[in-house]
């Protein structure tokens, strides 16, 4: 196993999670990872594979199916996925928050009627925040939903959905005006809804329709898409945890374990780019030597190296104070801002070190060249990272008195 990137204090059981992931990401995703992307396909065949592997159910409990691992083992696999391709850790990552908010926040019969599928890979996860003119404020979420007798009537567009089309549950977040009097702060009026639908394009259940992917730059294969419910009716017991008003909470609970997986899928990407520049560098010749022996490489090489260290400290340094059952806020924005700012510059010194074949599309430093700018938005911006750091480290330390 390569010197960069170890976690130490690992249990066997771990070790061994992570070996057989790392076995399957070099044998079964890095060798056509290339080319399914340059075809924006989905990636069937290794998703069928993580199934058999159990890694759907990875952190969902044990009562339930799942292998009850901690977020820990969860961001390191994710990181070993990104390391292979992007796109894979985003397919289980948007699964993953949803499985976490059933179970710290879902009703018992919510828990048993999902979970179980779940962890089977049966079920697949998506959840939705965001919106067409939202951006980053979250308080300014339009849609809505309405009490009707045992139901809701649901209406309203919502945008980047990752496996908008594959996932056949999706957690909604809505504005739930129902026993919230007027003036009420906006994150007190806010409802999860989990909304069971049929996976595809199209009307996927009545008043449902997920429209088609979203052609993007990079992060291709998974898709993602928007959301319009149109007179969605949806009943009570689907509200998570039984009890509007609660949904920004949950949500944000549910982002906090988002935002080290983004982290570990930063630190993922920043280790393949390494490997691949440190590889050509040694192999590339220029004035009679290897370019690994031009001082002008060895220094971007330990640049590289020191980013990816850096940046994997970061993120189990966030995963292990989740784990731990305290607040990770501060921890975890500073993970997700870290290693997503190092990924992108990790991946640009390995593009320049490719030289003129960094753009070609026959190297895969072009893809990750693509793949990286998405983990600068995912889950929050730098620029809202930052803010949630500075806003953090005013309440530590507050000049008393």
């Amino acid at each position: 196993m390569a010197r960069l990137a170890q976690t130490a204090g690992l249990t066997d059981i771990q070790q061994e999670i992570l070996s057989t992931v790392r076995d399957f990401v070099d044998k079964e995703i890095i060798p056509v990872a290339t080319e399914l992307e340059h075809r924006d396909e989905y990636p069937q065949q290794i998703v069928d594979g993580l199934k058999e592997l159990g890694l759907f159910g990875l952190m969902i409990p044990e009562e339930y199916g799942g292998l009850g691992e901690s977020l820990l083992t969860y961001a390191l696999c994710v990181e070993e996925i990104a390391r292979g391709w992007m796109s894979v850790s985003g397919i289980i990552n948007t699964h993953f928050i949803v499985a976490y908010m059933l179970k710290q926040h879902g009703t018992q019969e919510q828990k048993d009627h999902f979970l179980p599928r779940m962890a089977a890979g049966d079920i697949r996860g998506a959840f939705s925040m965001s919106e067409p003119a939202l951006g980053s404020d979250v308080s300014a979420i339009s849609s809505k939903a309405v009490k009707d007798g045992d139901e809701y009537v649901l209406n309203g567009q919502k945008m980047w959905l990752t496996n908008g089309g594959t996932s056949s549950l999706v957690a909604v977040l809505v504005r739930s005006d129902e026993g919230h009097p007027e003036g009420t702060a906006p994150h007190k009026s806010m409802t999860t809804f989990l909304v069971e639908k049929e996976p595809g394009f199209g009307e996927v259940r009545p008043g449902l329709t997920i429209p088609g992917k979203i052609d993007k730059m990079g992060y291709k294969g998974v898709d993602t898409t928007e959301l319009i419910m149109d007179d969605l009716r949806i009943s009570a017991d689907r509200v998570l945890g039984g009890v509007t008003g609660r949904g920004f909470y949950q949500m944000m609970d549910g982002v906090e374990v988002g935002r080290v997986n983004v982290a570990a899928r930063g630190c993922g990407v920043a280790q393949r780019a390494f490997e691949l520049g440190v590889q050509y560098a040694q192999q590339r010749h220029t004035f009679g030597k290897a370019i690994a022996q031009h001082q002008a490489i060895q220094f971007k090489l330990a640049e590289m190296a020191t980013k990816v260290e850096a940046a994997h400290a970061m993120m189990v340094n966030a995963a292990r104070k989740k784990d731990s059952g305290e607040r990770n806020d501060l921890e975890a924005g500073m993970a997700k801002y870290l290693a997503s700012e190092y990924c992108k510059e990790v991946v640009e010194d390995a593009f320049r070190i490719h030289g003129g074949y960094g753009f070609s599309k026959e190297y895969e430093i072009e893809r990750l060249y693509r793949e990286a700018p998405m983990l600068l938005i995912g889950e929050g911006t730098a620029e809202i990272q930052k803010m949630i750091i500075g806003r953090r480290l005013l309440e530590e330390y507050r000049i008393q008195g």
